[in-house]
């Protein structure tokens, strides 16, 4: 189906993420450093939502274990922990983004 309209970027003049459902499929949309980026609101670890988690500096934080994503590229930074327990990281999916008209547009039907 190709990149489609998820957001304005008006909407993005005092928040920094929101939460879309687009074909389906839950996904985070980000600003950060002034660019938009998509990923997939589930966290591979164990499912948490990271729409719930913190935004810091472009780092994305699930609030159920800690893990920690790069917000632009899904790339996992900080494995998850429950207490002294570490356990094994999988990057989070993203998603293409372009700004047309003052809308922001994603493609998740790219594999």
């Amino acid at each position: 189906m190709g990149f489609q309209k998820v957001a304005g970027i008006q909407e993005f003049e005092n928040i920094e993420k929101k939460l879309i459902e687009l074909d389906g499929k839950s996904i985070l949309l980000t600003k950060v450093e002034g660019d938009y980026y998509a990923i997939s609101n589930k966290c591979p670890h164990m499912g948490g939502s990271l729409y719930k988690g913190t935004l810091e500096d472009g780092v994305i934080t699930c609030p159920r274990h800690g893990a920690k994503y790069d917000a632009k590229t899904g790339k996992g930074l900080g494995k998850p922990k429950i207490l002294f327990l570490e356990f094994k990281m999988q990057d989070d999916r993203s998603y293409p983004v372009k700004v047309e008209d003052g809308n922001i547009l994603v493609d998740i039907n790219i594999e």
